[in-house]
């Protein structure tokens, strides 16, 4: 069994910039990008956290990942056009970020499109980000095909991230991040690396039937959620995300999972608000809901949960013992 690795996050930090470094990425976006997986880490979502270097570490050693890309922005009224230059999409989104808080203040409103980019991690990071400045968003990636359509057995869709957060008079914003499958697909390769099953109802076989086997739900089809209305919402994901920004659709992307073949070249939308443009109330408006919601035992507002995650990992953070191995070997190659 693999063991962990205690690590101050301090520690954890110096050991992803070296691996960064080492495999030639500039560190401002390598900066960017640690800290939104050491991000996830805190908030209990492994699965997008530092377990996804390696694999963008060899993408970016086999030129699948533009190691030297810097993210270039143009601004069209209140659509931003970012190009990720097939680099990772941390430093594309925080650019594109910046462009739209500029243009809420003009419009109200900003639509940021990313093409030519690579896997989004945690979905309600960059809408977190901008719920705590006091706009809502939305946000939509699409990625390489794990999904067949709805009565079909050959995976078109990715597993299509949806995120949204809405800033609140006190406390932390509302918080909703989902992904169209069941259950991310990261999940399933965790299990497989961990030489472990997977629960019946996450994915099926290429034939179709459910699998608990993570090697056959790799080859085979995540299960949308909701069934046919979560595969509608994932082609919807594709035309905003991909479709608009010229990108790669899910059947045309190369996996984030491997070194093989092209870059990815996917896309992604961000969509911001400013609500004090729309209603100068919204925010103690929007309270009353919150407030019914909360008023009924059992119930707490989506994003408590991961808040609360959170504050318990603020200092220190559980590592396998391989991946750490896997993160120095990077890190000595500079």
């Amino acid at each position: 069994m693999n063991a962990n690795i205690e690590l101050e996050v301090s520690q954890a930090r110096q050991l992803a910039m070296a691996a960064m470094c080492g495999r030639g990425f500039g560190e401002s976006e390598a900066r960017i990008t640690v800290e939104a997986l050491l991000a996830a880490e805190r908030d209990g979502l492994p699965s997008h956290g530092l377990s996804r270097l390696p694999f963008y570490l060899d993408q970016a050693a086999n030129g699948k990942v533009n190691a030297g890309a810097v993210p270039r922005v143009e601004a069209d009224g209140a659509v931003i056009r970012v190009d990720a230059a097939h680099g990772l999409a941390f430093p594309a989104i925080a650019r594109g970020l910046e462009a739209g808080y500029e243009c809420l203040s003009r419009f109200g409103i900003a639509a940021v499109s990313i093409a030519r980019s690579h896997h989004f991690g945690v979905a309600g990071a960059p809408v977190e980000a901008a719920s705590r400045r006091g706009y809502m968003a939305l946000a939509f990636s699409n990625a390489p095909s794990a999904m067949a359509p709805w009565g079909g057995t050959k995976p078109l869709f990715g597993t299509n991230p949806i995120a949204f957060a809405c800033p609140r008079r006190d406390g932390e914003p509302l918080l909703i991040d989902l992904s169209l499958s069941k259950v991310a697909r990261g999940k399933v390769m965790l299990a497989k690396k961990k030489g472990e099953p997977i629960p019946e109802g996450w994915a099926l076989s290429e034939q179709g039937r459910p699998t608990t086997d993570p090697d056959q739900a790799l080859s085979g089809s995540m299960v949308p959620a909701g069934d046919a209305k979560g595969a509608a919402l994932a082609l919807m994901v594709e035309l905003l995300t991909a479709g608009l920004a010229g990108s790669h659709f899910g059947f045309q992307a190369s996996s984030f999972f491997d070194a093989e073949g092209g870059a990815p070249n996917i896309g992604q939308l961000i969509l911001l608000f400013d609500p004090s443009r729309f209603s100068a109330d919204f925010v103690d408006h929007a309270e009353q809901l919150f407030a019914a919601m909360q008023d009924q035992p059992g119930v707490r507002l989506p994003g408590d949960r991961r808040y609360a995650l959170r504050r318990e990992r603020r200092g220190h953070m559980s590592l396998p013992a391989s991946l750490v191995a896997e993160l120095e070997a990077h890190a000595a190659s500079n």
